[in-house]
This record gives structure tokens, sequence and C-alpha cells, in this order.
């Protein structure tokens, strides 16, 4: 099962995503991008490793997007960990820094009858 997440304000209005000990950023343009104009946005990681000569590369790699769901009233996010959703009142008040964090509540996947 999906554990829960956090989506937290960060330094330039970067939102941070914290599932499972991985940290998910999403840039403040992209976000302005998704309440918007409603586009789906990347969700990015960064990560580290040494090269075979032992120098310290570091890359940001797409882990995933978001994107509002079909009512307009929450945003999903969909990463290589699992899929969250997060009301879209808590997601801005967030993204506008009028609160530092809010919680992700994981999707689950729906199940056969």
């Amino acid at each position: 099962m999906t554990e829960p997440g956090t989506l937290t304000h960060g330094a330039g209005g970067a939102l941070y995503i914290s599932v499972d000990a991985e940290a998910y950023r999403i840039e403040a343009e992209d976000a302005k991008n998704l309440l918007f104009y409603g586009r789906v946005i990347p969700i990015t990681l960064e990560r580290s490793r040494t090269t075979p000569g032992g120098i310290l590369v570091s890359e940001i790699v797409i882990e995933g997007h978001a994107a509002m769901n079909a009512s307009g009233r929450a945003v999903m996010l969909h990463t290589r960990v699992g899929s969250y959703i997060i009301p879209l009142v808590s997601f801005q008040r967030v993204t506008r820094g009028e609160a530092i964090s809010a919680p992700l509540f994981p999707l689950l996947p729906e199940v056969g009858l």
C-alpha cells in the first residue's frame, strides 16, 4: 500500500513532495502553469552519483507528473513510488505560502470486481 506524503512550500516558491524517503520537487513556474492554465507539469528528483573518476555529478530527472483531476477540485500527483491526491484549496494555500505544508492522500488502484 502507498504511504501518505506531504506537500511543503520551499525557497523561491518551489514545492517539495516528501514520500517514502524521497524528496520530489515542483518548480514555482510549473505550479503556476498547473493552477492558471491546467497544464500537466513535471515532478522532478535531484540525484547525485559518483563517476568512475571520482567526480560527484548531480542531475535532475523527471520522476512523475501532476495534473488537475477531472472535476478541477483536486490535484493528482503521480510519482515512481505511488499516486496521490490533494484538494485544490490545500495545493493553492501551500503554493501561495499561506500554509507551510499539507498532507497528500494515497490514490488506491481500482480493484476489478
